[in-house]
């Protein structure tokens, strides 16, 4: 479970702007605030059972805009470049340098 709410709050971050504002309140408050769905549902004056659906359905959104963009998968690779590089760069300052300014773009 924790595994899918990282996965989650990442492609969140990454796809957000792709979202409607409600999309976007429902997800921030299940995933970021971490409300329940009964909490949800009172707060906004609507069933638990569409709460369920819209955070399901904006869930299938995120997985399909990371199948189409693949900035996540991108993402992971580039940090586990950067990793490998800091493991290689040693002391060399200059390389350390660039290598902050590599994770800085992120």
């Amino acid at each position: 479970m924790l595994e899918k709410t990282t996965r989650i709050n990442y492609l969140f971050d990454f796809y957000q702007t792709l979202l409607t504002p409600k999309q976007r309140n429902y997800m921030e408050m299940y995933y970021l605030e971490d409300y329940s769905l009964g909490e949800i549902s009172e707060l906004l004056e609507v069933s638990r059972q569409a709460v369920y659906d819209n955070i399901r359905r904006t869930e299938t959104m995120l997985e399909n805009y990371e199948e189409k963009l693949r900035l996540y998968d991108k993402f992971q690779q580039r940090s586990a470049i950067i990793t490998q590089l800091e493991k290689a760069a040693g002391d060399d300052s200059n390389l350390q340098e660039l290598i902050k300014q590599l994770q800085e773009l992120d």
